[in-house]
């Protein structure tokens, strides 16, 4: 039996390395041609839902945070009266420069420009760091964050992804320096608490920061901005900062439970460990669950803090993808392995299977993330059947990036690029 899946596989490696060498140019052509016209379609339409459309399904979150700032600086304990409210009292502080002072009709313009801008600094990063050397790999690249559903989806929705994305990839890339100024450990800091401004999606990547070599300032700094941030929000309300951030967990966890039942975060939707547990019927499991999660995953980087940094963000984005409720918009985190994927599959070596597997999970991880998406796209029970395979897809990723030999990686005189430039 053994030998059969050996011989399956050899079989399949060798019809990969076939058809990718005699047609990849021809590949690379019709996957980018492909891509431009769903950035174009899947793009244009999430611009403007965000900035006309009318109802609640136009700018849906982006009003909601701008109903939840305002009453937190008019004093409303919103955490009590408002049940959307799930944000801690330091994004609100953080959200009030792009919400606060403005109406909503011109909160969705100024929204729309910061979202451009934050899009064009992660094309910009993905061409950087992925080590694309010729035109159509540059062309793909540029071309992967464009076309994915998650990409447009939070731009639709106003949310916070594609602002956090970058922050939270300069804070953590900039690490690699090893010798730094104490204004560029201020400077990455607060790029990385600004990226706090959505939890659920960047503290499994404060570990990060936290147990790779000069991390430990930087992550003093981050602790102490932040507190600083929850201390100041906490003026203009009742409260003091640590009633109100336990008033915060309550109301994160009561709307976690819910979403896993009720919202984009249930299991005929999305796999999640929430989701899972509230098909389980052990939803009171949900908050230890997480925190076991999160332990474990910072257990993991810090018995592994020298391998490359990109083999790390690609293990801690799946990760935080599956510890806690999330909605579809939240799949951008996918970008991240994804870019990991194309690396390795770059790097040359003595492994040039491992190579081209590489390869191939970074074709099947953007096929389930190109737009529209077959979650709502497709037909029951077909959207359950791409649901599944996208989360088995996502979870092979996760065993073979955990099993790269990512220390290797780092030290290659053969890699694509060198990731620690000095």
């Amino acid at each position: 039996m053994i030998n059969r899946v050996e011989d399956t596989v050899k079989t399949i490696d060798l019809i990969v390395e076939t058809l990718w060498t005699r047609y990849r140019i021809r590949i690379l052509r019709i996957t980018i041609w492909f891509m431009i016209a769903i950035t174009l379609l899947w793009l244009g339409y999430e611009f403007w839902r965000l900035l006309w459309q009318s109802g609640e399904m136009g700018a849906v979150d982006l009003k909601l945070r701008f109903g939840e700032v305002r009453d937190w600086f008019e004093g409303r304990p919103i955490y009590e009266q408002v049940g959307h409210a799930v944000y801690p009292p330091a994004s609100y502080m953080m959200l009030w420069p792009f919400l606060g002072w403005l109406s909503v009709s011109a909160a969705r313009w100024f929204w729309t420009l910061t979202s451009i801008i934050a899009l064009g600094a992660l094309v910009q990063l993905i061409v950087r760091e992925s080590g694309a050397n010729t035109r159509l790999e540059r062309a793909f690249m540029v071309l992967m964050p464009l076309s994915i559903y998650a990409t447009g989806a939070t731009i639709g929705n106003g949310q916070l992804g594609l602002h956090v994305l970058p922050c939270l990839m300069v804070a953590i890339l900039g690490l690699r320096q090893r010798q730094r100024t104490w204004r560029q450990d201020v400077w990455l800091a607060l790029l990385m608490v600004f990226a706090l401004i959505k939890p659920t999606v960047s503290v499994p990547f404060f570990w990060i920061i936290l147990f790779v070599p000069t991390g430990l300032r930087p992550a003093a700094l981050i602790t102490l901005m932040y507190a600083g941030l929850t201390l100041l929000a906490s003026l203009f309300q009742a409260a003091g900062p640590v009633p109100l951030f336990l008033d915060w967990v309550t109301a994160g966890t009561r709307a976690a439970v819910w979403g896993a039942t009720h919202g984009e975060g249930s299991i005929d939707v999305h796999v999640n460990l929430h989701s899972v547990s509230s098909a389980l019927n052990i939803v009171g499991w949900n908050p230890y669950v997480s925190i076991l999660v999160l332990v474990l995953l910072g257990l993991w980087i810090y018995f592994h803090r020298h391998w490359d940094v990109w083999v790390l963000l690609g293990v801690t984005a799946i990760v935080a993808r599956f510890w806690t409720y999330h909605g579809w918009y939240d799949d951008v985190l996918m970008l991240l392995p994804m870019i990991a994927l194309f690396r390795i599959a770059k790097k040359g070596g003595s492994f040039p299977r491992i190579n081209r597997l590489a390869g191939v999970l970074c074709a099947l991880m953007l096929l389930f993330s190109l737009a529209p998406g077959g979650l709502y796209s497709l037909p029951a029970p077909w959207n359950s059947v791409y649901v599944a395979g996208q989360t088995l897809t996502w979870l092979g990723t996760l065993w073979f990036l955990v099993r790269t030999d990512g220390k290797q990686m780092r030290s290659s005189p053969q890699s694509i690029s060198n990731p620690f430039p000095p």
